[in-house]
């Protein structure tokens, strides 16, 4: 049975979701749905009542937001890729992607990324008072993180996990800002972890690219 994945292109969720069908090469049929439409799908409003983006349809089992959706595809295709080993580090796992959803998503993304790359590049001014403002939640976060991951290549261990996707997509956008690669590059932990990441092929092969000015 074919998966149908629901998503937007430039969307951090929908790039993870991508990130873990690949990594358990799970085929699957693409729909692009713009989240930012004033006139959005009724259709889709059925399945999803919040209109966002990632949304999963496997037969008539359907399936919403990003964390589910990547546990509920590692279930379905064994072996199991992206899970630490131990209770200890899936915890440490699963506290990375609360962390970043809950605390890293609005400021890194939200804020210093669109605003100073992604309205550039569709040529909008950005608002430096926003950049700021994102700068010091955003450095919060990273030493938090920073304290939490693991010294080697990946976040909870010595294998990828749902959490350096999750983390990933999030940092691939972060870091094109100039700002965004400093305070990474702050931290050592953190900067080791996204230098071997960044060059990831889950992560390059899942690049949306940005939109031509």
């Amino acid at each position: 049975m074919l998966v149908i994945l629901y998503g937007y292109h430039y969307s951090v969720y929908t790039r993870i979701v991508r990130m873990v069908l690949a990594a358990k090469d799970i085929a699957y049929r693409y729909v692009e749905i713009d989240p930012f439409s004033d006139n959005p799908d009724p259709a889709y409003l059925d399945l999803h009542p919040f209109g966002r983006v990632p949304l999963i349809r496997n037969g008539d089992f359907v399936l919403y937001e990003t964390a589910p959706i990547a546990r509920y595809l590692e279930e379905i295709s064994p072996p199991a890729l992206l899970l630490p080993p131990d209770p200890e580090s899936r915890a440490r796992m699963m506290q990375i992607i609360h962390i970043a959803d809950n605390y890293g998503y609005w400021p890194m993304v939200r804020q210093v990324f669109a605003h100073r790359v992604f309205r550039v590049a569709e040529g909008e001014e950005p608002d430096e008072s926003v950049i700021a403002e994102g700068k010091v939640a955003s450095r919060k976060v990273c030493e938090a993180l920073d304290q939490l991951a693991c010294e080697g290549s990946f976040l909870t261990g010595s294998a990828i996990s749902h959490a350096d996707l999750h983390l990933g997509a999030m940092m691939a956008y972060f870091t094109l800002a100039p700002e965004g690669l400093e305070i990474v590059n702050g931290f050592p932990r953190l900067r080791h972890w996204w230098r071997g990441m960044a060059g990831h092929a889950l992560l390059s092969k899942s690049d949306p690219g940005l939109p031509v000015a």
